[in-house]
């Protein structure tokens, strides 16, 4: 199955705590950090919930 590539490139201070938590499930709980996650609808998802946050590469 596909990968994606996804970076956390903004910071989770002062923001909803859906977005926290949508962040964690990504595995992303800290500034400049990268996950290989499936291409899942699932996946895409949650990242286009906190996408002002992240970076996606293919």
């Amino acid at each position: 199955m596909a990968t994606i590539k996804v970076t956390q490139i903004g910071s989770p201070i002062r923001r909803e705590p859906s977005q926290r938590q949508t962040l964690v499930g990504l595995g992303l709980n800290k500034m400049h950090r990268t996950r290989e996650l499936e291409d899942t609808p699932e996946v895409r998802g949650m990242i286009k919930k906190v996408q002002h946050m992240v970076r996606v590469e293919d």
